[in-house]
């Protein structure tokens, strides 16, 4: 399989399931390096990912998405790689993360992330009333777009860490043997 050779974990889900966080520490714990698509694009483009929303249009940004995507495949190697929450609902981005590496879905549920979400101020999909709502219309619409993609789900609600980790690092570390 492709992701034994680069030796990527690439952590897909939707926002507030903890794939930065998580990200962070199993990098260190692997000694890998952490990339988060969203702050490539920021420092490539120079502009938050809020304002290329609301300047650019969705569209816009997720072709910026396919685009870093498809310049990570020929130089990210022993890489834990947290992505965007809507990066995997296209197809083509969807199959180039199994290119990558060994996709793993945080799944965090419905009550879990709003309570994660509700101060976030910086989610443009979020912006404005009814949080609840958003949160399970846009749940509802991604969860089987983030399966499909993955290769290993982990659901995430009342896990430290470190038991998340754990999860990934089992299933990671008999793909990569």
């Amino acid at each position: 399989m492709n992701y034994n050779l680069k030796h990527n974990v690439i952590l897909i889900g939707f926002m507030g399931c903890g794939k930065t966080s998580v990200g962070e520490r199993l990098a260190k714990r692997l000694s890998y390096h952490f990339q988060d698509t969203d702050h490539i694009i920021e420092q490539k483009v120079g502009d938050t990912i809020r304002n290329l929303f609301s300047q650019q249009g969705e569209e816009y940004f997720r072709t910026l998405e396919t685009n870093t995507l498809l310049a990570l495949k020929s130089t990210l190697t022993h890489t834990v790689l947290s992505t965007g929450g809507g990066l995997p609902l296209k197809a083509q981005n969807a199959k180039i993360l199994k290119e990558l590496g060994y996709v793993v879905f945080l799944k965090a549920s419905k009550e879990t992330t709003i309570k994660r979400l509700k101060d976030d101020t910086t989610r443009p999909l979020l912006a404005g009333d009814d949080l609840e709502d958003k949160v399970d219309r846009l749940l509802s619409l991604r969860t089987p777009f983030y399966e499909k993609a993955a290769h290993k789900i982990v659901a995430t609600d009342g896990k430290t860490f470190e038991e998340i980790m754990d999860y990934i690092m089992e299933a990671y570390l008999k793909q990569i043997s």
